[in-house]
């Protein structure tokens, strides 16, 4: 009897059951993601809103007021000669906020 139970478990090992994998090393294209989606992307929402027109003038007037006073700390033309940390961390300070502004435009 134990050998006719052996028997029966071999047996049913052979076929592969329905909606498995047939041939070997052959996958099932089901549970494969689509190409280029590896990442979740939300949908755009049907309203987009616009930036106020202050967001872009700011935006650009702290970025080009950073520059302006970064270049005239190293020429040395702004008052107190040559170049000072503190006026280089002024012109970082504005730029920091022009790119801060900038996260907001759309």
């Amino acid at each position: 009897m134990a050998r006719h139970r052996s028997a029966s478990r071999r047996a049913g090992t052979g076929a592969p059951a329905k909606g498995g994998k047939g041939a070997k090393g052959a996958k099932s294209t089901a549970a494969r993601p689509a190409p280029g989606s590896h990442r979740y992307t939300p949908p755009t929402p049907k309203t987009r809103t616009r930036s106020p027109l202050w967001v872009p003038v700011a935006m650009f007037t702290l970025l080009g007021c950073g520059l302006v006073v970064i270049i005239t700390n190293y020429l040395g033309l702004l008052p107190g000669g040559d170049a000072q940390n503190s006026t280089l961390i002024l012109g970082l300070a504005l730029l920091v906020g022009g790119f801060v502004l900038s996260t907001r435009y759309r």
